[in-house]
This record gives structure tokens, sequence and C-alpha cells, in this order.
């Protein structure tokens, strides 16, 4: 009786099967008892399970629920708006600084040599000069923490939102532009040289030809930076005084509670965390899975649509 094989190893037997299940049941038992020894316990012990800690949070009949939903509610609009905008912005700065480095690339071993010398040496010049400035910005912004970014487009706009949007984006904007970059340079060189002898100008071959096939290839680090613009809406929250975004909210939430209450058995920022915690999962994997039916349906629009090609005397290919 033939069993399947693998070009690196041999599939496994009866024998080993079972003993890949013995092993993952053991070791999933003794994580749960460990969880259980060293996690649970020591909250029950606390009372962190405790209804006065939680009903506030999942018990619509407690006084403080419908208070305390308008206030998360109120952090969780400041953090989708500015992560919106924040990732809007920073995927159109990306994609333009993206192209810009590719098509300056792309020129930099141009002569010009139908043009006038004086001409020609401006222009290479130029380039030159234009390439050394976007990979400087690139480097410069790239290195700084985002944190910092944050702080220092607070110092010179002031406000609260405002700020928050301008740092990430600078800092994710430059993200996604070595994310383009890198995604067009991967296709394969011939497609370039195919364009190029089909007549078509570096801007053409960009957007006709490189950014197509790299959109696919580029897509799920696009996702996963998307991902963290979001989780990065927190930092505002913490540089920038006044800006109520879902974590800052449920820390103000969870203390100004018992004070109002006069019962410090309401103090649970654990619970709180608890909650936004789950939040952002669920925001994350629904960017995850669009990422994945975005990917399949690219992938199958490829597949079933030869890519027509015009080069610039009008013929398709």
């Amino acid at each position: 009786m033939s069993r399947e094989t693998s070009v690196l190893y041999d599939a496994p037997g009866p024998r080993a099967k079972r003993r890949t299940i013995i092993l993952s049941v053991v070791i999933g038992l003794a994580a749960v008892a460990l969880l259980y020894q060293f996690v649970y316990k020591p909250l029950d012990a606390k009372g962190q399970f405790s209804m006065v800690k939680w009903g506030p949070l999942i018990d619509p009949d407690n006084e403080y629920f419908d208070g305390v939903w308008d206030r998360l509610w109120v952090g969780a609009k400041a953090t989708m708006q500015a992560a919106a905008l924040a990732i809007v912005f920073s995927a159109l700065v990306g994609l333009v600084l993206g192209v810009i480095r590719i098509l300056l690339r792309a020129v930099s071993t141009r002569r010009y040599a139908t043009l006038p010398p004086a001409v020609a040496y401006g222009l290479r010049g130029l380039t030159w000069v234009l390439n050394a400035l976007t990979r400087v910005c690139v480097e410069f912004f790239r290195g700084i923490p985002v944190v910092i970014t944050i702080f220092f487009a607070w110092q010179l706009l002031g406000g609260t939102f405002l700020p928050v949007v301008v740092g990430l984006v600078i800092y994710n904007g430059i993200v996604i532009a070595e994310i383009v970059r890198s995604g067009m340079e991967g296709v394969a060189k011939g497609q370039r040289e195919a364009a190029e002898s089909l007549g078509l100008s570096s801007l053409q071959t960009t957007r006709l030809i490189l950014l197509p096939q790299a959109i696919r290839t580029m897509l799920p680090a696009l996702i996963s930076q998307i991902v963290v613009v979001l989780k990065d809406t927190a930092l505002g929250g913490i540089i920038v005084a006044g800006y109520e975004e879902l974590i800052a909210t449920s820390r103000q939430v969870s203390q100004l509670l018992p004070q109002l209450a006069f019962d410090q058995e309401l103090y649970n920022p654990l619970q709180f965390f608890t909650i936004v915690c789950l939040m952002f999962l669920v925001v994350n994997y629904a960017l995850s899975k669009l990422a994945q039916y975005l990917e399949r349906r690219l992938s199958t629009k490829a597949d079933a649509k030869p890519v027509k090609v015009t080069s610039a005397a009008g013929t398709g290919v």
C-alpha cells in the first residue's frame, strides 16, 4: 500500500500520527493546567471575575452600563476616524513616493544625448538630487519611532486629532512607499524590457506593467501595515494630551467610575482593557480576512483575463 510522499520528507505513518495526536493532547492539557494555576486562580483570588467588576461592561441592567459604553463609543469613533484618515493618506503618500522612487531609478541611467549638453547635465543633476532627497527622507523617517513623529507633529501643529493623523501618515506613508517600491522591483526584469521595446515611457511602464502585477504581492504587507496604523492610534492617547481614543478613554473611565460611585470595587482596568483587546482583535481579524478575499479575487481575475498592453504605436499585445 503506497504512502503519500513529499519532496522534503516522507509522509508520517499511522504510528507517527498517533504519537503526534497524543503529544498534542498532552501539551494542550498541560497548557490548560498552567493557565488555570498561574492565571485563573490568582485573578479569581483577587475577585477579578466578579460581576461587580464586569457588570458595568457586560450587564445591560447595570446602572453604569449605558454611560460606560457611551464613553467607550466616543473613544472608538476617535480611534476609527484617526485610523481611517491615516490609512487613506498613508496609502496615497506611499503610492506616490514609491512610484517616484521607481521612476527616478528608471531615468537615472539616461544620458539625454539628443539634448544640448547643458540641459542634459542639468536633468541628470536634478535626477540625482531628487533621488538622494527621496532616499534620505525614507531612511530618516523610517528610522524614527512613530511615537517621536507624533510628538513633533503635536508640538508643531498643536490640537489633538490632527497631529496624531499627521504623525501616523509621515511614518506609515514612508513604510508603504518602501512596500510599493520593493513590490514593483520584484516584478521580473523582462517585463520592463518588453514594455520599453514596445515604446512605453517609464511612467506608462510603471502604471500599466509594474504596479498592477505588484499589487498582488504587496497586498499582505499593505494589510499588515494597515493593522499597524490602527494599533498605533493608541500612541496618540499617550503622547497628545486631550486626544480621547479608545484606550485612553477606557483608562479614564476605569479610574473615574469608582470615584463617582464611591466604591473602590468598581476599579476594573483589567476588565476594560480585556474588552478593548477583543475589539481590536475583531477589527484586525476582519482586516486579515479582507486581505485574503482581495488576494483571491485579484488572483482569479489575473488568471481569467490576460493583460493587454498597447504600445505607443497603438498595437495591442
